[in-house]
């Protein structure tokens, strides 16, 4: 969990930033020599690339050209040494870094070996890891009750600046993910996504309490009325999962539980946090946040401790029977184009793009559902109280 601007800050002996300064944050997984094609095979996204310019292997050409090659592939930042310094680097290839926003780095040819910068780098790494699993370890014992009492808490205090008379809530980033063909570079992937989510947790406002566990990022923060960290949260989670190499890949959301005074409650906010995971995609969510809580559940999240389910259930079960039957049947999907119209806002088009359908097809099932179930869509009352029987199926009994 660092960046080239802390490999930039060792101020190795003889390692010069050209350009790129923009880049300074992308973050640094681990260091690659660079040597043979296909560089995808050898290298993972987040490396911070080191090549040598001899006659031996690279030109500076092929250096110019492995360049774009790397930057496409997601490296962090490029450091290049040339023998005996007998070339510059081209002022077209620091042009160009500078349009990547990648920094790149010039090594003089009697400065600090690539084994020099690989173990300093490595150190750097390794020593950021222990400190994160040192606030981790004080998070986990605070939500999970090990070793509380009044002298841990004045500790927790003192270390990180929190103040407990004050409310506090617990978020839970899931990490989402689809899987190609290659399982090895997907968890790499997965990885430096974790990594680089862990650098803006770090780089936030108001520096939340977290700490990994179970697969999952665990925060605590104070729980303010103008929601300014759960916002921060919102965009920092739509940053990344449209960044270059996770676009498409992987999408994060951040579950909330209520906010709590007593840090023995907090225990209490994380489990209703993680008792909404499984019903996440579920909750109503027509504008795709990122960051969702019970309160998003609206009436729904009074429904889970009734005394009445089953007849809810048989509610719920009468109301879409001829539905259902009719997408068992025929394998189509008229329940879930009613909820997503319901989601879109009613709009036909934007409907018809997410379901993958021509908008003729769209119109088409809607009034086929018109037409099973011998009503209006017009009526508002009627399609609400449809799809408050399908989320409620869903969100209750799923």
């Amino acid at each position: 969990m660092i960046t080239c601007r802390d490999i930039n800050n060792l101020r190795l002996d003889g390692v010069e930033l050209l350009t790129g300064e923009a880049g300074l944050e992308r973050m640094v997984s681990w260091t690659y020599i660079v040597q043979t094609k296909p560089y995808k095979d050898h290298m993972n996204p987040g490396n911070f690339a080191l090549l040598v310019v001899d006659s031996l292997r690279y030109s500076i050409e092929d250096a110019y050209t492995a360049m774009l090659e790397l930057n496409e592939l997601g490296i962090s930042g490029l450091a290049i040494s040339v023998e005996e310094d007998k070339e510059a680097i081209p002022q077209q290839m620091i042009e160009k870094a500078k349009e990547l926003k990648l920094s790149l780095f010039y090594i003089r040819w009697e400065g600090a070996t690539f084994v020099d910068i690989a173990q300093s780098i490595g150190e750097l790494i390794l020593e950021t890891e222990v400190d994160n699993k040192r606030t981790g370890d004080y998070l986990y014992n605070l939500l999970f009750g090990y070793e509380v009492n009044d002298k841990y808490i004045e500790k927790i205090s003192a270390q990180f600046g929190l103040t407990f008379d004050r409310p506090y809530r617990v978020g839970v980033i899931v990490i989402d993910r689809k899987y190609g063909m290659n399982l090895e570079q997907d968890e790499h992937t997965y990885v430096y996504y974790t990594d680089c989510l862990n650098r803006e947790v770090l780089h936030m406002k108001k520096k939340p309490m977290y700490m990994r566990f179970l697969n999952k990022f665990v925060l605590l923060f104070e729980a303010k009325e103008n929601k300014e960290t759960e916002h921060q949260i919102e965009q920092i989670l739509r940053e990344l999962d449209s960044r270059t190499p996770f676009a498409g890949v992987i999408h994060s959301t951040c579950i909330l539980g209520a906010a709590y005074t007593k840090p023995a409650d907090f225990g209490i906010s994380y489990q209703e946090a993680k008792n909404l995971i499984p019903k996440k995609d579920m909750l109503p969510n027509p504008t795709n946040k990122k960051v969702l809580s019970a309160s998003s559940m609206g009436i729904y999240k009074y429904m889970f401790n009734s005394g009445n389910q089953q007849e809810i259930l048989n509610y719920c079960n009468e109301k879409l029977k001829n539905l259902e039957m009719y997408d068992n049947a025929n394998g189509s999907f008229l329940i879930d184009t009613l909820v997503n119209y319901y989601m879109c806002g009613f709009n036909v088009g934007k409907t018809a793009e997410m379901m993958y359908v021509h908008r003729n097809s769209l119109q088409y099932r809607l009034k086929k559902i018109e037409e099973i179930l011998e009503i209006n869509l017009d009526d508002s009352m009627e399609y609400l109280d449809l799809v408050n029987c399908i989320l409620v199926k869903r969100l209750m009994f799923h």
